[in-house]
């Protein structure tokens, strides 16, 4: 495990240690007090070291669906503005959660997540791709009344540097709160090369308590991967509530940071020696056998011989 703030290199240029952070916060629906409270633990995971931090789902807002659709953002819009601004100013790899995505002339919002890099600019968008139409402890969830599904499992590039020099990265794969229950996504995305699985939510206090953790886990270890799962904790308008326990996962499914029930930030170093290590005494996702088998019909029962 490499030094407190410290990134050592491998021959190839990659970093072999990354220290990453998962904010938790209880957002509401004032737009301006989310922005500070992300502001304010953004920059406290910097003092911690960290070069990659991640936010919750729905980090700008989160209440009622006709607040959330009335502080929707645009990709110019203040929430994005903070976050590039945030981004460059302290030279980390920003995954700004989720927000409510306005854009022309489409009739419902999408809930977007966004990689910013260090230099401010917007290296990927990824959409939710599983919309959360639930009943959870006699609360309905209706996510698809006002807003539309993704189409794409997208992938991205942490931890990279500029010049000559300069480290490969890490490849980042991206998802939001509901799409944890979808272990598909994310074998596509370990399948597509990915090391990091980000995951911003918004789980409730109910499913926080009794799934949370166990999919967390369950998704580091059968992808091999580091999870960083940033959580919303705490209520929100009209009454719902939040779970917290924002983690981040090894490889072998040990969690490495669990946050208490309060807003704060929690850091862990991603040793990435210590997961190719992972992936080569135990190497499951080499096993794997080719897609046909696991997606063809049931063959016709046949008596034993």
């Amino acid at each position: 495990m490499a030094s407190r703030g410290s990134a050592v290199s491998t021959e190839a240029g990659a970093d072999v240690s990354l220290r990453a952070a998962a904010v938790q916060l209880n957002a509401t629906e004032d737009l301006a007090a989310n922005l500070e409270t992300a502001d304010r633990l953004t920059r406290r995971a910097v003092r911690e070291g960290a070069r990659l931090v991640v936010l919750p789902e729905k980090w700008t807002v989160l209440g009622r669906g006709e607040a959330m659709q009335r502080h929707a953002q645009t990709l110019d819009g203040e929430a994005v503005r903070w976050a590039r601004a945030a981004a460059r100013e302290h030279q980390i790899d920003l995954i700004a959660g989720s927000f409510v995505h306005r854009r022309p002339d489409v009739a419902k919002t999408t809930n977007t997540s966004l990689h910013i890099g260090p230099d401010g600019e917007i290296r990927a968008a990824y959409d939710k791709l599983h919309m959360f139409d639930v009943e959870v402890d006699g609360v309905r969830y209706a996510e698809s009344e006002h807003e539309q599904p993704g189409t794409e499992v997208v992938l991205t590039t942490v931890g990279a540097g500029a010049g000559p020099r300069a480290a490969a990265g890490h490849r980042l794969g991206m998802s939001i709160c509901y799409d944890l229950r979808f272990p598909e996504l994310y074998r596509a995305l370990v399948a597509r090369g990915a090391e990091i699985l980000a995951v911003p939510s918004a789980f409730t206090l109910a499913t926080t308590r009794d799934h949370w953790e166990t999919l967390l886990r369950a998704r580091a270890i059968e992808n091999q991967c580091f999870v960083i799962a940033a959580n919303q904790v705490g209520a929100h308008p009209p009454g719902n509530r939040s779970g917290g326990r924002s983690m981040i996962v090894d490889p072998w499914g040990i969690p490495l940071a669990v946050a208490p029930d309060r807003e704060t930030v929690i850091v862990a170093d991603l040793d990435f020696g210590a997961l190719a290590d992972v992936r080569a005494r135990l190497p499951a996702l080499s096993h794997r056998r080719a897609a046909e088998h696991y997606d063809s019909p049931p063959a016709a029962s046949r008596p034993a011989p």
